[in-house]
């Protein structure tokens, strides 16, 4: 690795209102390293990447390339100076095709103008090949899960050939096997002499990857290390203040019996296979598999996002099919989405009214009319229950960091008084603070009596959380394990399909 800067941030400073975002931050990148960058949530990483980005402009301080002075007035500046972000917050169109996403208005064009679709897709498959990701071309955006939008977000970025790669939370809804493909493309373009600035809160991941580390804390350096003077302990100990310890809890109360049930029968689709679950009262059922295995399909089939005659849901011996989410909800079978920004939140509307948005109702008096100062009541308590670090809960959520917004998605949907909870990637694009928060939260609501389904790609908080885990592939449960026998080795056999081992029903 040279020791060339290509990079140099010198007091770089951000204000928004009301608060101080990036303080006086310097920060430089060498070419060919692995340059990351972690800290909680509000830290002022996102901040900081889209002034590197050209989404924002510092209000003091500078930048410099090669040694020169830059200010990028937009991303296309930046773009055009060979920087390319990922942002965590995903910016593909929906409505237009991967390949169109991908190359978003550098399709390649033949001699009259028109644009030389076997090109753009020949090119896109390539592209897709480096993640082995079986999907076509020209399928619509708006159709895949969240991991495979993850993965094609990262592959424009790539597209671009960048010299300067910025990476915030890639891997935040990918499987360990889409997260190992991403390092080795990361190593190769590495070895080409592409820079990489990563942000990630899997302090695990920055072991693997990183050169250096540099810790932000309330919007200031907090240190610049080689990556082999610190270990997790001391980096969390940095990033938070305070020194975290049993990250998972532990559980407090006994389960329950089985009062939860979903059976789906084969029907005319291959992959409608015959599957069935069940949930104890109070039991954290964890749910692993990798992209496209089918898990968070089951899940909105479940409670009527995506309706499937086939799929037959059992809540204390009454049966149900839910056709819509609120018949789900009216019987307390609620679905956190992976998705927050599009399905999750109200991005437009405040904190305030996301917190009540699901249990409106119950905030009315009898004339039918909505008490403000009740709903105003329940947003603080659930700002100070999750920890949400807003100056206000009348502010917008949009405006609020990602790891603010699934803490709010979460107080949203734990305020409904679950009966089941299904959570669907819960601590995505959140920091080790938080994570640990949300835990402690969760095995609260277990042992409340409140059995929880955890859907993750993170196999560590699979196996940290749960009391048994099923392993999906291929839209079926391939593997059953108890919390004692269950370890990462087992859980990546059977979710790649190397070692299948047969569990009757799944449940």
């Amino acid at each position: 690795m040279s020791g060339e800067h290509i990079l140099e941030l010198r007091g770089i400073t951000k204000d928004f209102p009301g608060v101080r975002a990036v303080n006086k931050v310097d920060l430089d990148l060498r070419r060919g390293e692995v340059h990351a960058v972690v800290g909680e949530n509000g830290a002022g990483k996102s901040t900081l990447m889209n002034i590197l980005g050209g989404v924002l402009q510092p209000d003091s301080g500078g930048l410099f390339l090669d040694s020169r002075p830059v200010r990028f007035v937009d991303v296309a500046d930046a773009a055009g100076n060979g920087i390319a972000v990922v942002f965590q917050e995903l910016s593909l169109v929906p409505s237009l095709s991967v390949a169109e996403n991908i190359y978003f208005n550098r399709q390649p064009t033949n001699r009259i103008g028109f644009v030389a679709s076997g090109k753009l897709y020949k090119a896109t498959r390539q592209l897709l090949s480096l993640f082995k990701l079986q999907v076509s071309p020209a399928r619509a955006v708006a159709e895949l899960s969240m991991a495979q939008r993850q993965i094609v977000e990262v592959l424009k970025a790539i597209s671009l050939r960048p010299r300067i790669l910025i990476l915030d939370e890639p891997t935040s809804s990918l499987s360990a096997t889409e997260i190992d493909r991403l390092f080795d493309n990361i190593f190769r373009l590495k070895s080409e002499g592409v820079s990489f600035i990563y942000i990630s809160h899997h302090l695990s991941e920055i072991f693997r990857i990183a050169d250096r580390v540099t810790v932000l804390r309330d919007g200031r350096i907090a240190g610049t290390f080689g990556i082999r003077e610190v270990d997790e302990e001391s980096l969390v100990k940095r990033m938070v203040g305070r020194e975290l310890t049993n990250m998972y809890g532990k559980r407090v109360s006994q389960i329950g019996e089985t009062y939860f049930q979903v059976e789906r029968s084969d029907g005319e689709t291959k992959t409608a296979s015959n599957l069935r679950l069940t949930l104890r009262n109070g039991e954290i059922l964890g749910i692993a598999g990798l992209i496209g295995s089918g898990r968070s399909e089951l899940a909105m089939e479940t409670v009527g996002i995506t309706p499937n005659r086939q799929c037959i849901v059992l809540l204390n011996n009454e049966q149900f099919r839910f056709r819509y989410p609120a018949e789900s909800i009216k019987q307390g079978v609620v679905y956190l989405t992976e998705n927050r920004k599009e399905l999750g939140l109200y991005l437009s509307m405040s904190v305030q009214d996301n917190c009540v948005a699901p249990t409106l109702r119950s905030y009315t008096n009898r004339l039918g009319f909505i008490s403000d100062r009740q709903i105003g009541s329940a947003a603080l308590d659930a700002r100070h229950r999750f920890n949400i670090a807003t100056p206000s809960v009348r502010k917008l959520v949009g405006q609020l960091s990602g790891g603010n917004q699934q803490k709010v998605l979460l107080a949203m949907w734990t305020g409904a008084r679950p009966k089941v909870l299904i959570v669907d990637e819960p601590t995505r694009g959140v920091d080790v603070g938080a994570k640990s928060e949300i835990y402690r939260l969760l095995r609260e609501l277990a042992a409340s009596g409140i059995g929880i389904i955890m859907i993750s790609s993170e196999l560590q908080e699979i196996l940290g959380m749960s009391d048994r885990i099923l392993v999906m592939r291929n839209h079926r449960f391939v593997a059953e394990f108890d919390r004692e026998e269950a370890t990462e080795e087992k859980v990546i056999l059977a979710a790649t399909g190397l070692a299948e081992r047969a569990i009757g029903g799944g449940g």
